[in-house]
């Protein structure tokens, strides 16, 4: 026995209620995915309007259409702009409005003027012109996780396409007048798209929320919370395996007195010193510098195809730009200064964490000679 036009609504209807509801608990797992809250959004008025057209099928009035029409133009916009919230994480009022405003444009006025076909063909157009624009967003953002975007980009395409059949269909049949809701191949065929397309759609979108959140987790194991820069775990998974020639160079920085500074001002003051300085430590580096927080008051700065002398100048330039800051502490200024120690590879190779361990007696013996030095390892020139 075949499934009637109007089961399938309420099979569509039902499976947009089902996907709202796991869009928003998948939200409550990680509020910062907002985009997932504003497409579950989207969707409420989608299943009002689905089911207010079949109403219209049933008895084809007016007024069901036009309740329909903006229904589901106020709910694809809304998609469009939670596509655009997951690129950009901020949203689009002029999305949704301009959405919204050329879909009843194109369909309530003919409708209202007894035009049906046309209202038809316009309403078709515009939701197939909106899906597109909801693929291109998620086109836009495919570098974060290509496999579920090329997904959902493909989706949101064929249903825009199944939309423009509909349009194209009614266009050729010529008729501006219906009495009655489109019946035809292109109808059942879009309907069916929509079912599978929000199937799929659903399932990638939670696939999508997941490898965010496995992105996150992989992001905080390597990140120092405090000052958003790379921590010492990191910073041995780039490095560890390498051999540092004489193009290579490290410098350790450590905040001078800085127990002091905690004990005097407390320790968000001393936070504040920390991310000041990483501030200052990342300013001006070129994309194959690496710049990370060892520990406590401690930093590290890796040199990777850098001309000899230059290592030193770097250290130099940190510690007169740090010493000259004037940090402002309980309305109070402040002055930090750091000691630095520098160390480069060798002609014949040498492993980081002797570099690293070169550099770090270097900045000891900077420490001992007066702080708010830099220091050479000169010693490993000669290995």
């Amino acid at each position: 026995m075949l499934v009637d036009y109007n089961s399938l609504l309420l099979a569509l209807g039902v499976s947009a209620s089902c996907l709202a509801v796991t869009l928003v608990g998948s939200w409550f797992s990680r509020r910062p995915d907002t985009f997932l809250l504003t497409c579950s959004a989207g969707l409420v008025p989608l299943v009002g309007g689905i089911f207010i057209y079949g109403h219209y099928v049933d008895k084809p009035h007016p007024i069901f259409a036009i309740l329909t029409f903006v229904l589901f133009f106020i709910g694809f916009s809304t998609i469009w702009v939670a596509g655009y919230q997951f690129r950009t994480r901020r949203l689009s009022a002029w999305r949704f409005l301009a959405g919204c405003l050329t879909g009843m444009t194109a369909s309530i006025g003919p409708m209202l003027a007894g035009y049906d076909g046309l209202a038809f063909i316009g309403d078709n157009l515009v939701i197939g012109m909106l899906l597109l624009l909801t693929a291109r967003e998620y086109w836009m953002s495919r570098h974060e996780a290509p496999t579920p975007l090329y997904g959902i980009t493909a989706l949101y395409t064929l249903t825009a396409i199944s939309f423009g059949l509909c349009a194209a269909v009614l266009i050729a049949d010529g008729k501006l007048v219906l009495g009655h809701a489109p019946d035809n191949w292109a109808e059942d065929f879009s309907l069916a798209v929509c079912i599978a397309g929000m199937t799929g759609i659903g399932a990638l979108s939670l696939a999508l929320h997941q490898w965010r959140q496995a992105a996150l987790h992989r992001q905080e194991a390597i990140t120092d919370s405090l000052t958003g820069l790379l921590n010492r775990r990191a910073l041995f998974d780039l490095y560890g395996r390498r051999t540092f020639g004489p193009s290579m160079a490290v410098i350790v920085f450590d905040i001078d007195r800085f127990k002091a500074i905690n004990d005097q001002h407390g320790h968000a003051a001393g936070d504040l010193v920390l991310k000041l300085f990483g501030q200052e430590l990342s300013a001006g580096l070129r994309p194959s510098d690496t710049v990370a927080r060892l520990g406590g008051e401690e930093f590290a700065l890796v040199l990777d195809n850098t001309l000899p002398g230059r290592a030193e100048q770097v250290a130099e330039r940190v510690r007169d730009a740090f010493a000259a800051r004037s940090i402002e502490v309980d309305d109070q200024a402040v002055s930090c200064t750091v000691s630095a120690g520098v160390a480069t590879g060798t002609v014949k190779g040498i492993d980081f964490d002797d570099v690293l361990r070169a550099a770090d007696k270097a900045l000891y013996e900077a420490k001992r000679n007066g702080r708010n030095r830099v220091e050479v390892a000169a010693y490993l020139h000669a290995v």
